[in-house]
Formats: C-alpha cells, structure tokens, sequence
C-alpha cells in the first residue's frame, strides 16, 4: 500500500498533463474526427514523458532541487529568464483554461452558468493550495482523477466493434477532414500529453516530498505507474468518442458532449460519474498549473518557495500563486469559451516545448549535479528521439494552425 501511495504524485501529474481540459477537448476531438487513429500519438507521449519525468524526478532526488532550480544556474540567467516567460505565459494560459474546465464541469452538475463558476473555482483552488498539505492534495485530486475509468468500462457496455477500433489505429485515414486537420490535431494531442507544466511540478513536487537519492526506486514507480495510466485514461476517452461520434461524424465542441458516452452506457450514473471525474481532473490540473508557475518564480529568482514551507516565510511564493489565479480567472471572465481557449493553449504550448525539455537533457547528464546517477545511453537515446519529436511539433504548430484555421 505505501508503495502504491508513492506513485500518487505521478498520478497527479499525468491527470494534469494526459487528462486535463486539454485532453478532455483534444483526445474526445480526435476519436469523434478519426477513430483511433491518433493512438500512436498517446504512446509516443507515454513512453517520452515518462523518461522525462524520470530525469526529472532523479534530479530532485539526486540534487534535492527542483529543475528549474537548476536551469538559471547550468544554463545561466538570460537564457533561463526566456524559458521563465514562456514557461509561465504557457502555464497561466493552461491554469486559465482548468479554471474554464472546473467551471463546465459544474455547470454539467447543477445547469447553472459557467461564468457563475468561475469565481468560485478560483477561490477554491486557492483555498485548497493555501490549507491542503502537499501529501493529501496530491492524494485526494489525483486519486479522484481516476473516476474517468467509467469511460473505459463504457467501452464493455456500449455497441463496440473491437476489430474496428483496432484496425482504425494501426490505418489511420484522414477520411473527409484531410491529413491537414489530421496533424494539426496529432500536434494539440502531444502538446496536451507532455505539457511544459508536468516536468515542472513533478520535479518540485519530489523536493516538497523531500526525496533524495534513497527515495530514487519510489520516484521510478511513481513515473511508471502515474503517467500510463493517465496515458490509458486518455485513450479511453479517444475510443469512447470513436465509438459514439466517430461513425456520425460530428464534431465536439462542447464538455457535455465528452460526457455523452459514459451517459449512453450507464445513463445518469454515467453522467453523474462523469461529471465528477471532469470535475477531479481538471481542479486537479488547476492546482498542479498554479503550483507551476510560482514553483518557476520562486526558483528562477531564489526566493523560498513550496507548500512544505508556511506562507509567511514564502510569501512571494504565494503571492505569484495568488496572481496566476487572479489572472485566471480574469482571462475567462471576459468570456472567451473555454474550449476554444484550450485549443488556442495547445498550440502555444506546442511551440515552447524545446524551451522545457532540453534543459531537462542537459541537466540529467551533468555529473556536478548527479554524479555517477546521469543519464545512460539508452535514455539519452530515447531522450534525443523524443526531443526530435517536440521540435517538429513545436515547428509544425502554427504554419498547421494557420493553413488548417486551428484544424477546421
């Protein structure tokens, strides 16, 4: 049971990163548009993000500091200050948009308006980073994530032609959408499955659990367990929306049309379930996006920072914590639709990808801060191949936008 409680803060950071609004909007987009033809780009984000996570989690074992800690100092202050601008423009983007996915979630559970909402979600994440113990937190929300199981489970009680699925996956086809949209909507998917933001707070999240180099096998489970299930989470919601829009044809652009499956296979059960699951990941993501961009702050400029510390003694910590929330919730108040927000903040994330995960690589090969403990040839392999990957996405990003208008 510890064992498995350890890989609670993996759990937390794959629920943000494979199953947050970003997610919900892109994999439920790709199945209802082109079946499971985007599989292989859930895998190839599970198994990256999953080497990465592991760099960073011996980084902070290893050093007892986060990476970003580490990126002012290996890579030096100006270069390190362009990955903090674009580091924190991505994450208060994406916490804006959680904020929006807390609020739909709502407005699914009581039929009440979202913007009615968005104060309240704000607030609550707050009062939750500010009260909640690091340990419970990352307990109760990413443990809670986990009801999006129902999504899987539908698959057993809706019309599902196995076969179908499989063979959609393995031939992927533009069908009547074109190989346009069909990229354009691969580069929103890897953007929302190895977001800047997951590395960053899993990292932190390490030194706020006081690992260190003893610790090193809990932090390898806690990667290995964590982000393939949220990697499976997300597939589940690619092959419900596969099964249930894919054949029609309709296109989704709304949260209450991500639910229809699991309220198709087990009617207001389903939805409730849903509802509740939507709620989790996306408070969840919420929570790990706010702690992100103070955790980028704090250890770009060498201020106290972490929720293990009291607020007083952090208190620019909290202070940029409360403003990214603020900011937040002012960016949804004017309105903007949520789900078009996400899909604008994939994008932007896509681009700046190469500004987080490089960094990583080179920091997990410095023996001044990990000794004999950098990276092997393997992982430094599989490290390169994945960076290849982020680079053409983050190239691809925009020219698919602009040629696609945003994968119409």
């Amino acid at each position: 049971m510890r064992k498995l409680l350890a890989a609670t803060l993996g759990v937390l950071s794959a629920i943000g990163g494979f199953v947050d609004i970003g997610d919900l909007v892109a994999a439920s987009q790709a199945g209802a548009r082109f079946g499971m033809g985007h599989a292989w780009v859930l895998l190839a984000g599970v198994v990256g993000i999953c080497a990465y996570a592991e760099m960073a989690g011996r980084i902070a074992a290893v050093s007892g500091r986060a990476v970003f800690d580490l990126v002012r100092e290996r890579l030096g202050a100006r270069v390190a200050l362009v990955n903090l601008l674009a580091s924190y423009l991505v994450t208060v983007l994406t916490l804006a948009a959680e904020l929006g996915g807390v609020a739909l979630a709502l407005r699914l559970a009581s039929g009440l308006p979202y913007l009615v909402w968005v104060p309240v979600a704000g607030f609550a994440v707050w009062l939750v980073l500010w009260r909640m113990r690091f340990p419970v937190m990352e307990r109760v929300w990413g443990l809670t994530g986990l009801a999006l199981v129902v999504f899987a489970v539908a698959l057993f009680a809706l019309p599902t032609d196995w076969a179908g699925l499989a063979a959609s996956a393995v031939h992927p086809t533009a069908g009547g959408f074109g190989w346009g949209a069909y990229w354009f909507v691969a580069v929103a998917l890897f953007a929302s499955t190895v977001s800047p933001y997951e590395v960053v707070f899993f990292s932190s999240g390490g030194v706020e659990e006081r690992w260190n180099a003893a610790d090193l096998a809990d932090a390898r489970l806690s990667v290995l367990v964590g982000f393939p299930v949220g990697g499976f989470l997300a597939l589940s919601l690619v092959a419900t929306a596969a099964v249930v829009f894919h054949p029609t044809g309709v296109t989704l652009d709304r949260l209450d049309q991500v639910a229809e499956p699991a309220a198709l296979a087990f009617g207001a059960v389903g939805l409730a379930v849903a509802a509740l699951a939507f709620f989790a990941v996306t408070f969840g993501a919420a929570l790990e996006t706010g702690l992100s961009a103070a955790y980028a702050a704090a250890q770009y400029f060498g201020w106290q920072w972490g929720k293990r510390v009291r607020p007083r003694e952090a208190a620019r910590f909290h202070t940029v914590l409360l403003v990214s929330i603020l900011l937040g919730v002012l960016v949804l108040l004017t309105a903007v639709d949520p789900v078009t927000l996400t899909e604008y903040m994939l994008i932007v994330s896509a681009v700046t990808l190469p500004l987080t995960y490089l960094p990583i690589l080179i920091v997990a090969n410095d023996r001044t801060y990990l000794g004999d403990r950098v990276n092997g040839r393997l992982l430094n392999l599989l490290g390169a191949v994945f960076l290849l990957l982020i680079v053409a996405a983050s190239l691809a990003a925009i020219p698919l936008a602009i040629t696609t208008r945003m994968g119409q």
